[in-house]
């Protein structure tokens, strides 16, 4: 499985000067991340918003590195400097590449999963999947493992936690009767990895960094 590469923050868009008469060109653009109001410059914005926009080819695995710089490259508007932007994304923590089918563990525990969007639950053709829509109009459907880690991941500290919580509800929460279906945090951090550049690119869910001070 090729390595993917996905946006952290959450965009808090254009901030504007405050002059008269108005300048049109916007001060900076900021980013959410951690406990942190993160300035970007325009074209900065611009390469760490491309890591959004083929929502299609993140549902196929398919956005890494070399797409994103060359998606940044071809652009109605190209950016010559692409690759060195994009490697400057990385080593802020604005962008995170990792391997859906690896070790997971050490990039989930770097990072809370915050559910956006509106759960609109499952269908009777397809109850099998949740969905996650805005103004009821459904943008995707997951497995509902994903979708109930999704719901609930904000309350955990990290990632990597919140799928050993769900795991571990696999046996908690059994009615008389019942067997466990042997779900662990790896099995479940595995669906996850799978669906995560998705659910990020549909603004469905944002990453964001685990402060230093929660990892003390």
């Amino acid at each position: 499985m090729p390595t993917v590469i996905v946006p952290v923050g959450l965009s808090m868009g254009p901030r504007y000067r405050y002059v008269r008469p108005p300048d049109p060109t916007p001060e900076c653009y900021e980013i959410h991340l951690g406990d942190d109001l993160v300035e970007l410059t325009e074209t900065e914005a611009a390469v760490w918003a491309a890591a959004f926009v083929d929502a299609e080819r993140h549902a196929k695995l398919a956005v890494n590195r070399k797409s994103l710089i060359q998606l940044v490259q071809t652009a109605p508007k190209p950016e010559p400097r692409a690759a060195e932007i994009v490697d400057n994304l990385i080593a802020r923590g604005l962008l995170v590449e990792f391997d859906p089918e690896g070790d997971l563990e050490p990039v989930f525990r770097r990072h809370k999963l915050l559910p956006l969007g509106q759960g609109l639950g499952s269908t009777a053709d397809e109850p099998h999947l949740h969905r996650i829509g805005f103004a009821n109009q459904p943008i995707l459907a997951i497995p509902n493992a994903v979708y109930g880690l999704w719901s609930f991941s904000y309350h955990s500290s990290d990632l990597w936690d919140a799928c050993t919580f769900y795991a571990a509800a696999d046996e908690e929460e059994l009615e008389v009767g019942e067997e466990p279906l042997g779900l662990t945090a790896e099995n479940i951090a595995r669906e996850v990895g799978l669906q995560l550049p998705i659910l990020l690119a549909t603004n469905c869910a944002f990453l964001d960094p685990v402060v230093s001070d929660a990892l003390a």
